[in-house]
């Protein structure tokens, strides 16, 4: 599209929008295909200021979507590849002293990029997976006591293979809270995946991405997405899933914490706007309860599955009394 989003009045505002982000989500799915309600989660979150974890066995594209996201953004992009001797200076960077004016240079880290793949960020150790907590909450980093802004716009995608348990550190409840979402990939339909075998893999697809958005686009869309009319009874719906499972009577140990709240709040303002929509509507909230929240509990049973907690959510949210 041409239209610049600067220039764009408040009636046209969603169409503008959906046009943008339906260009991003096309070029994304030419290269993770068949996964159309993943990118659109992801793109979701992107346009929220959130971050993702994406949980799932290796070879189903959990770094194909992270790289094709940054291609087609045109933004800078770093990979980390974690690992139990990963150091916290090897993230955020370290200070050196220069002969030549006598005076320490900081010399920054690959955190400071718009997209950061955090490549199986359970192989490092729980003090590599903590500098991870102030970029992702306050999009800054502390280094030498002086604080430092990081770029915006600012994703990290994280990936963890939730089958492989040795040389790993499993991340604590207060680092998985950091994510607004946790996404499962999943095989490709067999016809998607026959077409990927026979065009010769996704690396000559990927090589021709190019930006379908510019930064200042983005940006825009980002500011748009807190604009997006969320209505009280729409708010005290979020309200009644949170308490419920707070509840004695729930299945959980551990309920949704003010932050999940906060992320499901945004995360639904962005799929409104995803949709052409300047309103949420209560199936925003529960499309995307499970992606936002389900992470985040922790089960009476002690049932540390990914499935079994989205089982439960999934019940909770059924039974709950759905706002008209």
């Amino acid at each position: 599209m041409t239209t610049s989003p600067k220039t764009v009045t408040a009636s046209t505002r969603e169409t503008v929008a959906s046009g943008l982000i339906g260009q991003l989500e096309a070029q994304v799915g030419t290269v993770l295909r068949g996964k159309q309600e993943v990118v659109r989660l992801a793109v979701v979150c992107l346009l929220a200021k959130g971050h993702v974890l994406i949980e799932d066995v290796p070879g189903v594209g959990k770094t194909t979507l992270a790289q094709a996201l940054a291609r087609s953004l045109g933004v800078d992009f770093q990979r980390i590849q974690f690992t139990s001797d990963l150091l916290p200076s090897d993230i955020l960077g370290v200070s050196i002293f220069r002969q030549e004016t006598q005076a320490f240079e900081f010399v920054h880290g690959p955190l400071f990029a718009n997209v950061v793949l955090a490549d199986e960020i359970n192989r490092a150790s729980p003090k590599t997976q903590s500098a991870l907590l102030e970029a992702m909450s306050e999009r800054r980093v502390s280094v030498d006591g002086e604080p430092l802004e990081l770029p915006e716009p600012f994703l990290v995608l994280a990936t963890q293979n939730p089958l492989e348990y040795v040389g790993t550190f499993p991340l604590p409840e207060s680092q998985l809270d950091r994510f607004t979402m946790s996404l499962r990939i999943g095989y490709p339909p067999r016809i998607e995946e026959r077409d990927l075998l026979l065009s010769g893999g996704v690396e000559s697809t990927m090589s021709s991405l190019r930006p379908a958005l510019s930064r200042q686009e983005l940006l825009q869309l980002q500011e748009w997405v807190g604009s997006v009319h969320v209505a009280e009874k729409v708010v005290d719906y979020m309200l009644a899933l949170a308490g419920a499972s707070r509840s004695a009577a729930s299945d959980f140990l551990l309920g949704v914490s003010t932050r999940g709240l906060q992320g499901l709040y945004r995360a639904c303002q962005g799929m409104a706007l995803c949709e052409g929509r300047d309103f949420v509507i209560p199936d925003d909230v529960q499309r995307l309860a499970v992606p936002v929240l389900a992470h985040r509990l922790v089960l009476k049973s002690g049932d540390e599955s990914p499935k079994a907690g989205r089982a439960a959510l999934e019940r909770l949210v059924a039974g709950l009394p759905v706002p008209v």
